[in-house]
């Protein structure tokens, strides 16, 4: 199965950045690159002009780029975790504290693979940790094998982010 068969989880602030990556590119970095190749290709021998060489380069990372993020957003099941019914248990966009066997404290959120940022500690739904702790509950141990070896976390809490108030 291909990744683009996948539902591609991702949040709404998730899938507006793939957004305006995609049209920065499209609208701005693209035709400033097209300006600058046709005017290099004016001037004459293109073989040994940086400009067009470069832009034609860069042109093609744009456009495979371009391409990349259509199929990321095609692919994209927008969740709002603030909806999960089931706070108990680890689902998409939950925020979990975790220890490990020497009580060292991680806070991680589930988030969909295209925001995930380690250092900040979004992880993303296909890593290894995030594949274990799908479906657990606080008191839960998961094992989780890591590059360095098996590692052993019990689920120390679970929350979401509220729901919003609709004001009339």
């Amino acid at each position: 199965m291909s990744g683009a068969a996948r539902p591609n989880y991702i949040s709404s602030a998730g899938f507006a950045a793939l957004r305006a990556e995609y049209d920065q590119l499209l609208g701005e970095e693209r035709p400033r690159i097209v300006e600058i190749v046709s005017w290099a290709a004016g001037n004459g021998d293109r073989s040994e002009n940086g400009d067009y060489l470069y832009g034609r380069k860069r042109m093609r990372e744009i456009d495979r780029r371009l391409k990349w993020l259509a199929e990321r957003m095609k692919a994209a099941k927008v969740i709002d975790p603030a909806n999960q019914p089931d706070r108990n248990r680890v689902f998409f966009g939950a925020t979990v504290t975790l220890a490990d066997e020497d009580d060292a404290e991680r806070v991680v959120t589930l988030v969909g693979n295209d925001e995930a940022d380690a250092g900040a500690g979004r992880i993303g739904w296909d890593s290894p940790l995030s594949r274990a702790l799908r479906g657990a509950a606080v008191g839960d141990l998961r094992r989780v094998m890591l590059p360095g070896g098996e590692k052993e976390w019990e689920v120390m809490a679970i929350s979401y982010p509220a729901v919003e108030k609709v004001r009339d």
